[in-house]
């Protein structure tokens, strides 16, 4: 569960660090509802750039923020609907947008919620303990960010084969960074590399492993999963149905959206997807994959099974293709050519490798439940195209200038998209994924019998996790008292 278990003496310490750093933190309902954000802090972000190291931009790790590089403030959910001249689908899918949280991807949400609840109880030395992030991109940036927001140093770990913008970015941010061997589905490297720097390190280092993290799951809970539920209330007509959540797995954390989800609106669906080419969830499977920002070869701990109703599988080469399409200039107007609105192609670039994996995910879902213009599908765009100028260029450089010619072959493989690799799950088909936890987290990470038991039979184990949030809400009221207190 979420361990908030308290020592005063180091309580008293971080406070007097904040104190002198000038950092105050944002609740999560603050994060949830930046309309409650004090005045004096949005006056102080209009001189504070978005991606600037600055420790106000906590107040900014939430889906309002306004669409601008400098002095924004909060000016609702930012969002973008892919039409039907795009999706070919009745439906209305439309993907919330990471690039306009700090460092361009909102896993600096989880990386504050799993870093801030250690450091208000005390169980966090900022002078003695290096935060460890290890990830398969977005969320060791996220942490190494909100790590030097926090005064806090960090390690950042994450496979060398990823993008070169995620490795130039981190040289700039975090204390260190380790590349382990292999792509984005090679997890169980980044784990091993963990326990390599526990041994070597004790307790110097402080391991803040998304995929077991529950403050990760409970910030999709509780920040994410209210921006869908604004989203589709400012956007639904009268007759509007909330059909489905499409995320792909990655951490599981962002599924904890659909969670909160499922209690307002109790016939949407939760389909989460993964690389065709390591089918874990669909096919107990293994490889290597494209699709940047997912990871797999394990089901998450976080990944509240019980709650996902479907598995889509999605080939990385339609991914990739599709973010040619996107973003290369033949595309782009045969696109146009085809009717896709002007509007839609100026912002198209929202959408990274995961986001177009998660923009087919909906796509899949829309046509195997046959959805209609009453429907709406609400996925999340993690990042942008910022974060893969390199792999177009590695593109060209591999498969040749981008002509009207490719670009009409990859729109008919969108228009194609079918409902193959599609799983509806049952019972036991959800038992049989849960049950994948035990050789990961019993067998090598520590975890017990009962608690993985706990997870499948315990009514009340995620509503408990979810209590959480209200105590870690007043904890960080006392703290910023505590803080200001000592500044006076």
């Amino acid at each position: 569960m979420i361990d908030l278990s308290g020592n005063e003496a180091q309580i008293a310490k971080n406070a007097r660090i904040c104190a002198e750093k000038n950092i105050i933190l944002p609740t999560y309902s603050q994060m949830a509802n930046p309309s409650t954000i004090p005045d004096d802090i949005r006056r102080e972000l209009k001189k504070i750039g978005r991606n600037e190291v600055h420790s106000r931009n906590l107040f900014r790790v939430n889906w309002e923020n306004e669409a601008v590089d400098f002095g924004g403030g909060f000016t609702g959910i930012n969002y973008l609907s892919i039409p039907s001249e795009l999706s070919g689908v009745r439906a209305r899918i439309i993907g919330m947008s990471g690039k306009f949280f700090p460092t361009g991807s909102h896993k600096v949400g989880a990386a504050f919620s799993c870093l801030a609840p250690t450091l208000i109880s005390g169980q966090f030395d900022p002078e003695k303990n290096m935060a460890v992030w290890p990830s398969t991109g977005n969320y060791c940036r996220g942490g190494a960010y909100i790590s030097r927001l926090l005064a806090c140093k960090s390690v950042a770990i994450l496979p060398e084969e990823m993008s070169r913008e995620r490795f130039e970015w981190l040289e700039e941010m975090t204390d260190e960074t380790i590349a382990t061997p292999g792509s984005e589905s090679n997890v169980k490297e980044i784990f091993d590399k963990c326990h390599e720097l526990e041994a070597k390190r004790g307790s110097d280092v402080f391991i803040f492993n998304q995929f077991e993290q529950m403050p990760n799951h409970l910030w999709h809970h509780e920040v994410t999963g209210v921006a869908m539920e604004k989203l589709f209330r400012q956007l639904s007509g009268p007759q509007s149905r909330m059909a489905g959540i499409c995320l792909s797995s990655g951490s599981a954390g962002t599924l904890g959206s659909a969670s909160y989800i499922k209690k307002s609106f109790p016939g949407c669906k939760l389909a989460a997807s993964e690389a065709l080419q390591c089918p874990t969830l669909t096919n107990n499977g293994f490889g290597a994959h494209r699709i940047e920002g997912i990871g797999d070869k394990h089901v998450p701990w976080v990944h509240n099974v019980r709650d996902t109703d479907m598995v889509i599988a999605i080939d990385d080469e339609h991914a990739i293709r599709i973010l040619r399409l996107f973003n290369e200039e033949a595309g782009r107007e045969y696109l146009f050519a085809k009717g896709v609105p002007e509007g839609t192609l100026d912002r198209i670039d929202l959408l990274g490798i995961s986001g177009i994996c998660n923009m087919l995910t909906a796509i899949k879902f829309a046509k195997y439940y046959e959805l209609d213009e009453e429907d709406i599908v609400i996925t999340v765009f993690t990042d942008s195209k910022a974060m893969y100028a390199s792999r177009l260029e590695e593109l060209r450089q591999d498969r040749g200038i981008y002509t009207r010619e490719k670009a009409i072959a990859d729109s008919q493989l969108l228009g194609g998209v079918g409902i193959d690799h599609t799983h509806e799950l049952g019972y036991q088909d959800k038992k049989r994924i849960h049950n994948l936890k035990y050789y990961t987290w019993v067998e090598q990470q520590g975890k017990t019998y009962d608690e993985i038991n706990a997870q499948w039979y315990q009514k009340n184990y995620w509503d408990e996790i979810y209590k959480a949030s209200s105590k870690l809400d007043k904890m960080i009221e006392e703290f910023n008292q505590k803080v200001l207190s000592i500044k006076r």
